[in-house]
Order: structure tokens, then C-alpha cells, then sequence
């Protein structure tokens, strides 16, 4: 992804709002260093410059546009891509509810009209041999059954955009099991349908799995379970954030896993993270937002 970005020679605009953590630093300071991104840092203009020295980025990279807090650094990363000044907003300290509700607002923000809005990640895992797509961790905390459909179609978009033409969507659960008292499985069943109907496009498509008949051939001919996702899938898409969150959180602590994630649904590229999230995964989300326009 970063070779076809590069090779690409464009440079993209990145607004980055309170722009006060180390590993955002760095990872914009590389971005910009390696000629992809022009970056300008939104927030305190004296704690932006302390950190750039902490880090080593050299400030002089930067456009530093000051502001007093975190809400008005929001305001003006959205300003500058609704303006046209900025093609990408990215988040920095701020918090994740605060940053997307100023995404979100009706009369000012990024959304498209009649559009849901979800994020999608590219998940790069030691144990799994190839990339691992996910959604959606970060926007939606229960999804119905349109919101689903959704998730699967924004998923389905950027791996092909990296070249998997038609992915395996897994419709993640606890077991296989069918169940009357779950509403995941009602609406499983219905996507099922519609992408073997073709109304969900270039996609093959099962659930419930769990995780296991999911991603390992081995687990699939142990419990005998015949599905066409065959324990390799590209898509993993989750019932909540409350399952999906923690599950890719525990691959980036405990797996060594690096991620480039997106919100999809807006007039431009939006980058949400973890604050705590590394620099190279930071990093990945910056040239994947590249990758995307």
C-alpha cells in the first residue's frame, strides 16, 4: 500500500485535530518527510512545538494553526476539508465522541447525505497470512440490519481497492449456531441471501462463524462445518463495537498486529485512532487515506 502511494507522486493535505500526541507527530512527520503529505497540525502552537522537539520531527514540516482547545481544533480540521483546503481530516488527542460529532453535525460536518457512517480497518497480523479486514470497531454500537449491510459494502470496497477482487466476508458470532433468540442471526441469514442473490456485490459471504471456522482451515474440518469462507477469511464483520473493539485491540497489544482503519461515509477521508495507538499504525492510516482518494 505505502509503495503504490508513493509511487503515485501526489501529495495529499492532512488537517490533524489537537495534534498533541508523539506517535501522531511522528507518524505525520514521516508521511511528510517521504513527500506523500503536507500536513497541518491544528491546537496549541507551544505544546505542538515542545512535542516536535521531544520527538526529533522537525517543526518547519508543519502548517501550526493555534487554537485553544479541543472541540475548536475539531471545528477547524472539518473547516478546512468542507473549504477545500484540507482532502484529509485526521484525529489527534481529542477524544473519538467529541472529534465525530463534529463529523457528524448536519448544517457543518463531512457526512453525505443519506449515508451511514462506519469504519472499516486493514489489519496486518504476524499468526494470519494475509491482511484481515474489520468492522466495525469504532462508530456503531449495535448495528441493525441496514447498518450491517453497510459495513459489509464500505469492507467489500477497500479490499478491492487492495486487489482482492471477491473477499470472504465472515458474519461473526459466538458458535455457527442459528438462534431464535439472536437477532445477528435473522439478519445473517438475510445478507446470506442477498449476497448470494448478487444485491450484496463481488463478496462471498456465511455466518454465523466464530472466529475459528472464520480464519483456520483446521478448525472448519474439526468441527465439520461446511461453509464457503473455509477458515479464510478477508472480512470479519461484528455484531457490536462492544465485540469488535476489544478483539482488535487485543490483536494490536497481544499479536503484534498494525492496522490502517478509515471512516467510511464522508465527503472526505477521515482518520479516527485510539490515542494510544503506535506510530506505525498511525502511519498506515495516513497512507491508507491516501490509497483511498
Amino acid at each position: 500500500m505505502v509503495e503504490k502511494v508513493l509511487s503515485a507522486g501526489k501529495r495529499y493535505r492532512i488537517a490533524v485535530a489537537w495534534a498533541h500526541d508523539e506517535n501522531t507527530i511522528g507518524a505525520i512527520s514521516r508521511a511528510v518527510r517521504e513527500g506523500f503529505v503536507e500536513a497541518i497540525m491544528i491546537g496549541n502552537h507551544s505544546e505542538i512545538k515542545r512535542l516536535c522537539k521531544t520527538t526529533g520531527a522537525d517543526e518547519k514540516l508543519f502548517t501550526i494553526i493555534n487554537v485553544t482547545d479541543e472541540k475548536e481544533a475539531s471545528e477547524e480540521a472539518i473547516r478546512l476539508a468542507v473549504t477545500g483546503e484540507a482532502d484529509i481530516v485526521m484525529k489527534g488527542l481529542v477524544g473519538t465522541d467529541k472529534f465525530l460529532r463534529t463529523v457528524m453535525d448536519k448544517d457543518h460536518g463531512l457526512m453525505l447525505p443519506d449515508t451511514i457512517l462506519s469504519y472499516v480497518c486493514a489489519i496486518e497480523i504476524p499468526a494470519y497470512k494475509k491482511l484481515l479486514f474489520i468492522t466495525d470497531p469504532a462508530v456503531i454500537p449495535f448495528p441493525d440490519l441496514g447498518q450491517k449491510i453497510a459495513m459489509a459494502e464500505y469492507a467489500i470496497a477497500m479490499a478491492r481497492r487492495f486487489g482482492i477482487e471477491k473477499p470472504k466476508i465472515a458474519l461473526i458470532g459466538a458458535s455457527e449456531k442459528m438462534t431464535r433468540h439472536s437477532g445477528n442471526s435473522t439478519d445473517y441469514a438475510v445478507m446470506c441471501k442477498m449476497a448470494e442473490r448478487g444485491q450484496i456485490k463481488n463478496c462471498i459471504m456465511d455466518g454465523p462463524l466464530d472466529i475459528f471456522l472464520a480464519c483456520d482451515k483446521n478448525s472448519v474440518r474439526i468441527k465439520n462445518v461446511p461453509t464457503p469462507v473455509d477458515g479464510d477469511a478477508d472480512i470479519l464483520l461484528f455484531p457490536s463495537l462492544e465485540s469488535c473493539n476489544p478483539f482488535y485491540k487485543g490483536l494490536m497489544l497481544f499479536a503484534g498486529g498494525e492496522l490502517a482503519g478509515l471512516i467510511r461515509g464522508t465527503r472526505n477521508p477521515v482518520i479516527v485512532m485510539s490515542r494510544s495507538e503506535s506510530e506505525k499504525s498511525k502511519y498506515y492510516c495516513i497512507a491508507l487515506s491516501c490509497f483511498m482518494l
